[in-house]
């Protein structure tokens, strides 16, 4: 049994901009053409290869023969084309739909040979595949994909109680490697002390990712528990609506970055674990640069620069969501921004449902905090209808130059988007979210780094 903290709200990961659902099924229930290994590397999945034409235009695919969906269909060219339609065409995530604009068509070539024509050359789009966008549902299976899953993985949902849990069963006639278990329930507990008492007491056997870090000492018997500590592809945001008046002055966002001592932040609310980060880039990305000495802390320079913008007497609206390193850094935030005359008005959302109603969607905060957890993320500042309305030419030029290169291009690019961001204080980047996994003692397989959204139960194992 996995503990987990945050529950999706459908068991269609695609119909939502939050993770959860991706966490509990991606690779385990849905597979997608490649996956992502716990370097970060693209690995065959269901496609067993692929190649790039020499204009870069057209990526073929092709389909290992064997996979087969959990109802014993066969896994063809023709229903990835239509999940590739259905992402682009249908009402689901718009991060996703985003991710797919840039694919003109899909070809099914014949059974297991699948052409994807771009309207430009990308290497994010690829990655993307690897991902929740890239999921593969049997088509057969869309119109009911909010309460029943059609994947073609080593587990099949066998029950869903919303509010407490999702039980997977082992897909006995996977066309893969089989999973080592017959059965994975994942139990949902929002509190991370109830959480943590779970596995203390053998209620749980795994916490997917420990929520109060500074409880590790409970975990220090390796007789008893194994502790796992690697990085993710969270980014811990202070995320700032540029459409805020007051935001919209890079001074001002320049001064509330300055204002937060982020190596204390990380030191009082997650117990000293996360890099801390100056852009929207990890240790694990390729592009990744150090850059939180563009703004280091710096409160009379905040001060000055507040009253250089006019802005002396600010008070900002600050929605965090209610999960606890969140919460825990909304009390911070605010006591530091409160040292140079900012009042942070906190009002914590229920997450995912309510906080994406009001932030992601409605874009009606100031100013909010959660975790970015997808990979090379840095790409949400091009889309000036996200949340954090942020509109930059600038930007937008460098990512699609660096994503329609080579690879050496795109790590070139991507550091100089990287760079352009930090320098104007599109958000403030508290700290990477580490991954800290406790299980009992004689669970195996579980990577060090999480470098996809999947909480992969497909190579874990018991002694």
């Amino acid at each position: 049994m996995i503990g987990a903290t945050a529950e999706p709200p459908s068991l269609d990961p695609t119909a939502y901009a939050a993770a959860a659902g991706a966490q509990a099924l991606l690779y385990n229930v849905y597979e997608t053409l490649l996956k992502l290994d716990p370097e970060g590397n693209l690995k065959p999945l269901l496609a067993r290869a692929w190649d790039l034409s020499p204009d870069r235009l057209t990526y073929t695919f092709q389909l290992n023969p064997l996979a087969h969906f959990a109802d014993g269909t066969q896994v063809t060219a023709d229903a990835v084309k239509q999940n590739i339609e259905r992402i682009k065409t249908q009402p689901v995530a718009a991060k996703l739909t985003t991710s797919m604009s840039v694919v003109d068509t899909a070809v099914a070539v014949d059974a297991t040979t699948l052409e994807v024509h771009l309207t430009r050359p990308s290497i994010l789009w690829l990655y993307d595949m690897a991902s929740t966008a890239g999921i593969v549902m049997n088509p057969a299976g869309f119109t009911d994909a909010a309460t029943a899953t059609a994947g073609s993985g080593p587990f099949a949902v066998s029950a869903w109680t919303p509010g407490d849990s999702i039980t997977l069963d082992r897909n006995a006639n996977y066309w893969g490697t089989p999973a080592s278990f017959d059965e994975v329930v994942l139990r949902y507990i929002s509190d991370p002390n109830a959480l943590n008492a779970a596995l203390l007491s053998g209620q749980i056997d795994v916490i997917s990712n420990l929520q109060a870090p500074d409880a590790l000492a409970q975990f220090a018997d390796t007789s008893r528990f194994t502790v796992i500590e690697g990085t993710t592809n969270g980014e811990v945001v202070l995320g700032l609506n540029n459409a805020t008046p007051a935001l919209a002055d890079p001074r001002v966002r320049q001064a509330l970055t300055m204002a937060i001592d982020k190596r204390a932040l990380v030191a009082t609310t997650w117990a000293g674990k996360g890099v801390v980060l100056g852009s929207m880039s990890v240790p694990t990305d390729p592009y990744y640069e150090d850059l939180t000495g563009l703004f280091p802390y710096d409160p009379e320079r905040a001060k000055q620069l507040l009253a250089e913008a006019g802005q002396t007497n600010l008070t900002l609206r600050l929605k965090p969501a209610a999960l606890p390193y969140a919460t825990r850094a909304a009390q911070f935030v605010a006591s530091q921004l409160a040292a140079v005359g900012v009042t942070a008005q906190i009002e914590e959302l229920q997450f995912p449902n309510r906080w994406s109603e009001v932030v992601y969607t409605n874009a009606d905060y100031d100013m909010t905090i959660v975790a970015h957890v997808e990979a090379r993320d840095l790409v949400t500042f091009t889309n000036p209808n996200y949340y954090w309305r942020y509109d930059n030419p600038a930007l937008d030029t460098l990512v699609e130059q660096a994503d329609a290169g080579t690879m050496e291009e795109f790590v070139a690019g991507m550091k100089a988007a990287a760079k352009l961001l930090a320098e104007d204080a599109a958000a403030i980047w508290l700290y990477c979210l580490p991954n800290l996994v406790v299980t009992r003692a004689g669970i195996t397989g579980i990577p060090t780094n999480a470098t996809s959204l999947s909480f992969d139960a497909t190579t874990m194992a018991s002694a």
